[in-house]
């Protein structure tokens, strides 16, 4: 092989370690934001069936407005 072509297989060895650098890092910060949502998610849930919790038990269609 040429020397010539020796430098092309480094350099493009060199990208392709670049760009996987680059795409571990996307996804390290993907994880790390999917996880926060996650939490979110949870922390709404949980706050939403303890509002639900403190609901008047019955059918709310057999109550009556408040204007009558």
């Amino acid at each position: 092989m040429s020397e010539e072509r020796f430098v092309d297989l480094e350099m493009r060895v060199a990208h392709q370690d670049h760009m996987l650098h680059e795409l571990n890092e996307v996804v390290t910060d993907q994880q790390a934001k999917i996880m926060r949502l996650e939490e979110l998610c949870r922390s709404l849930i949980d706050r939403v069936r303890s509002l639900g919790e403190g609901l008047p038990a019955g059918d709310p269609a057999d109550e009556r407005p408040p204007h009558y």
